[in-house]
């Protein structure tokens, strides 16, 4: 196996891993920044307001795309095992 190939994969690996992160973490890390901003504009320090929000569009984001998700990672896989004898041969 070419150390190219191996490199490869492992980029292909990581972008995929930062593309599915970044889908949950980006739309959370908004609302957390909204929660801040409201605090800041109020003076209200309760830590409970900003972790709720951010627990529910996080549980909401991951109910909208599960699926996308899902079919990304299990696509990545599929391609992995499908092109195993080619890499090693």
């Amino acid at each position: 196996m070419d150390p190219q190939v191996v490199l490869d994969l492992y980029g292909q690996g990581f972008y995929l891993i930062v593309l599915l992160v970044a889908a949950v973490m980006v739309p959370s890390l908004a609302v957390g920044l909204m929660v801040s901003i409201f605090q800041a504009a109020t003076q209200i320090n309760e830590q409970t307001l900003s972790f709720l929000p951010r627990l529910i569009v996080t549980i909401l984001t991951i109910m909208y795309l599960g699926p996308w998700l899902l079919t990304k990672l299990t696509d990545f896989t599929n391609e992995l095992f499908i092109n195993i004898p080619m890499m090693i041969g």
